[in-house]
């Protein structure tokens, strides 16, 4: 699996704030994004707003209205986790619950590749933690963008005593291809930037 390839599909679970910002950085470099939230109206609602934000950036002469409509067709709803189960990366940005975490990404082993990558947007909860529940916990690491995703440089990669190297080096290529600035840390409370 080649990450950075833009042809490889991203899934983003969660669309809230978070959510919808990551699947614009995704769907602005290019890649086709499936969008998934526990409330199927979220997803549509949330693209709709995002939609609505970014066509007011074209009508202002900020952004050209090809690339805004391409960048938008790129992000589809979907209704059921099993609609993912063809995607390179998957990142969630879910409530920050460790049990929640730990069974939406033991669902999601069952039905992706055993290629494909898990991320997780959490600020706070180990990533050590959220891996535990997994079998194959070393193709999960810590994606940790800040607000609003789109506009801000800064993520950090954090690794869990599982993480493997492997996944560390494809998630630092696909960061600095969507034009941000990857921060390593270790799964520390708070990570760097909240610590």
């Amino acid at each position: 699996m080649n990450l950075p390839n833009v042809y490889a599909r991203v899934a983003v679970i969660g669309a809230g704030t978070m959510g919808i910002g990551i699947a614009q950085v995704a769907a602005g470099a290019g890649h086709p994004v499936w969008l998934f939230d526990i409330d199927a109206a979220a997803a549509r609602q949330a693209l709709d707003a995002l939609g609505q934000r970014l066509r007011q950036r074209v009508e202002s002469g900020k952004a050209d209205a090809d690339a805004t409509e391409a960048l938008l067709g790129r992000i589809q709803p979907v209704e059921s986790l099993d609609q993912l189960a063809d995607s390179a990366l998957v990142i969630e940005a879910v409530a920050e619950k460790l049990a929640i975490k730990q069974s939406l990404f033991r669902e999601l082993e069952a039905l992706c590749s055993p290629a494909a990558l898990f991320a997780s947007n959490t600020s706070s909860l180990s990533i050590t933690a959220i891996g535990g529940a997994l079998h194959h916990p070393q193709r999960l690491a810590g994606l940790h963008f800040f607000n609003p995703a789109p506009v801000m440089k800064l993520v950090e990669i954090v690794s869990g005593l599982d993480t493997s190297a492997e996944t560390v080096a494809e998630l630092q290529a696909l960061t600095r291809q969507w034009g941000k600035q990857s921060v390593l840390c270790r799964s520390t409370p708070g990570f760097i930037v909240n610590r």
